[in-house]
C-alpha cells in the first residue's frame, strides 16, 4: 500500500530551526488528518531542547490555508486536537511564526492566530472568517484571539461581515504583525530567524511565557465555542446552505474559493 503523504513536512537542516511547510492539494485545506499531523508536530517541538524558533509556509502560493474541512476521515482522537495544539504551541519556548502568501481563511486563519507571530506578503495574502455566511460560527479560537489582537468592534467587523481583507487591512487592524512586499517577504522572515537564533534561549522562553500572562484567552472559553461550533453543523442554516456551498465548490480550486469573501455574500 502506498503511503499517504505527509500535509506537514518538516526541514530541520538549520541548526535551531525548523521550516515547516503546510501542503493539502488541491486548495490546502486544514482538515482532521492535518491537525493529527500539528499534533505529532507539537510533540516533536516540546521534545526538541535546541530548538528555538518554527516557521510555517505553504505549498500552494494561493492559499496558505483556505478553510477547515470535515470532508476528509475523522481525526484519530474523534474531534480534531486542534484547540489543545494551539494551547501547547503558545506555551511553547519555541518561536512559532506564521508565513503568509495566499488566502487563509476560517480555520485556517485560525491556526495563523494561533502561532506567535504573523508575516503576510502584501500583494498576495487575503485573510477572512466566512463562516457566518455559511451559517457557522468560528470555533478554532478566532472568536477568543481576535478579540485580543484587533478589539470588539473590529473582531464584529471581521466575523460577522464574514468578507475578505487585505494584508495591509489586516496590519492596520492589528490582526497580523506586518504586510511585507512579497518580492521582501523571505529576506524580512529569514533576518528575523537569524536575530532568533543568535540570542539565548532560556531568555526568549522566559520572555514569551511572561507575555503570555496577558496575551492568551482562556482554556475554557476556546473549548465551549469549539463545542458550539460542532453543534452548528446541525443548525438549520447551515443546513440550508451547505447545498448551495457544494454546487458553486466550496473545497475544490476555482473561483468560488478564490473570491469566497465576495462569493459567500451571494448564497
Amino acid at each position: 500500500m502506498t503511503a499517504t503523504p505527509a500535509k506537514v513536512n518538516v526541514d530541520k537542516r538549520a541548526a535551531g530551526h525548523w521550516k515547516v511547510t503546510l501542503d493539502n492539494p488541491p486548495i490546502n485545506l486544514i482538515d482532521d488528518s492535518m491537525y493529527d499531523e500539528l499534533h505529532d508536530l507539537m510533540d516533536a517541538i516540546e521534545a526538541d531542547p535546541d530548538l528555538k524558533i518554527v516557521t510555517f509556509e505553504s505549498a500552494n502560493p494561493d492559499f496558505f490555508i483556505a478553510h477547515y474541512s470535515s470532508a476528509e476521515p475523522r481525526s484519530r482522537f474523534g474531534i480534531p486536537p486542534w484547540i489543545r495544539t494551539a494551547e501547547r504551541l503558545a506555551a511553547s519556548s519555541v518561536l512559532s511564526v506564521a508565513v503568509i502568501r495566499g488566502r487563509v481563511r476560517g480555520g485556517g486563519s485560525e491556526f495563523a492566530l494561533g502561532c506567535d507571530l504573523r508575516f503576510a506578503s502584501r500583494e498576495r495574502a487575503v485573510f477572512g472568517q466566512p463562516e457566518v455566511g455559511t451559517g457557522l460560527i468560528p470555533g478554532g479560537g478566532a472568536l477568543q484571539r481576535l478579540p485580543l489582537l484587533v478589539g470588539r468592534a473590529r473582531s464584529l467587523e471581521i466575523v460577522l461581515g464574514a468578507d475578505d481583507f487585505d494584508a495591509d487591512t489586516a496590519e492596520r487592524y492589528g490582526w497580523i504583525n506586518r504586510a511585507i512586499a512579497d518580492a521582501q517577504l523571505d529576506g524580512f522572515v529569514d533576518n528575523f530567524v537569524q536575530r532568533v537564533l543568535s540570542f539565548d534561549r532560556q531568555v526568549l522562553g522566559v520572555c514569551k511565557a511572561t507575555i503570555n500572562k496577558v496575551g492568551l484567552p482562556a482554556t475554557a472559553d476556546l473549548q465551549a465555542t469549539q463545542d458550539t461550533f460542532f453543534q452548528t453543523f446541525k443548525w438549520p442554516g447551515f443546513a440550508e446552505r451547505i447545498p448551495k456551498l457544494m454546487q458553486r465548490g466550496i473545497g475544490k480550486a476555482g473561483d468560488f474559493e478564490l473570491n469566497l469573501g465576495r462569493e459567500i455574500a451571494k448564497l
